[in-house]
């Protein structure tokens, strides 16, 4: 099947009670890892780009190697997504190159320019068929472009939600209710949790509609430890528990973003497989086994966090 965008997906897990993986893509073994997953465990994926992996990896490039994938896994649904996009400029750039969906980041702007922008980003995108998500609240944390100091993250406001959505008439929101950006979401000590009450009074407020989680990557401490096993230095990371994030899914929250996982995974095999092999020097030696831990580590979200195998 060709692109989608993401109406249907979103229709499908609000009412079956689990959300769809948006998985960040930087190269081609991310997209194979991740796609490969997601055809066996027949499930549906948000491949999504963000400002700083266009930079990375050329807009052109990313989306052929979107486009290969496609073809390679005919049997699920997959949207191609524009992560972060900061400005109605980048937003139309992605539509017009081919994206299926795309986030508008007004969240660190005033409510009512907010409120002008998303709605010129979605008045522009329905016209090619393209779904717009946007974002209420602050995320702390840092994500390639994206850097919210802890002082100035703030929860999404649920007086402000129908709002918010009725006069930008975007297709899903992202809200801010605990999680961050990176990989290290809290201080030592503190005790990880997400304001499900929050969650809950959005979905009151806007019954039917798709909520997004930003920041939700658990920071699997195996690979942490395998990280700092093998040289790595990256003390008191910490993310958010998986049984919070599958209590979300449950709920109206039917699109979880993943990044940080998938960097933890891959840079933890390559570690490994590099402090074993120390006469190695052909990148495919140990691109393989790092794409494979993706793969692997794609289907535990599926199976744990997320609840979409088989909902292809």
């Amino acid at each position: 099947m060709p692109l989608v965008n993401t109406v249907d997906m979103f229709k499908k897990a609000y009412a079956g009670g689990y959300a769809v993986g948006a998985f960040n893509v930087n190269n081609m073994e991310i997209v194979q890892g991740i796609t490969e997953a997601c055809q066996e465990l027949k499930a549906p994926v948000i491949l999504q780009v963000s400002a700083g992996a266009r930079k990375y990896a050329n807009h052109t490039f990313l989306t052929k190697l979107v486009e290969a994938a496609v073809i390679e896994c005919p049997d699920i649904p997959i949207a191609l997504h524009l992560d972060h996009g900061s400005s109605f400029e980048l937003c139309k750039d992605c539509i017009d190159g081919g994206f299926t969906s795309v986030m508008f980041d007004g969240s660190s702007k005033p409510y009512e320019e907010n409120v002008e922008e998303a709605r010129r980003v979605a008045e522009y995108a329905h016209k090619y068929n393209v779904t717009v998500e946007a974002e209420l609240g602050k995320l702390a944390g840092v994500e390639d472009d994206v850097k919210v100091e802890d002082d100035k993250a703030q929860f999404t406001d649920p007086d402000e939600v129908q709002d918010f959505v009725k006069r930008t008439g975007v297709d899903s929101l992202a809200i801010a209710i605990g999680t961050s950006h990176g990989a290290y979401k809290f201080k030592p000590g503190q005790n990880p949790k997400l304001r499900l009450d929050i969650l809950q009074e959005v979905a009151d407020r806007l019954p039917g509609f798709p909520i997004v989680l930003h920041g939700a990557s658990s920071v699997i401490p195996e690979f942490v430890e395998q990280i700092n096993k093998f040289g790595g230095q990256m003390p008191d990371a910490i993310g958010i528990p998986e049984e919070m994030l599958r209590e979300a899914a449950k709920m109206a929250v039917c699109k979880i973003n993943v990044d940080s996982d998938l960097r933890l995974a891959m840079t933890a095999s390559i570690r490994k497989y590099m402090a074993e092999n120390p006469s190695h020097f052909d990148p495919r030696q140990y691109l393989a086994p790092a794409r494979t831990a993706i793969k692997d580590m794609v289907a535990h979200k599926i199976t744990t966090v997320l609840g979409c195998a088989g909902k292809a």
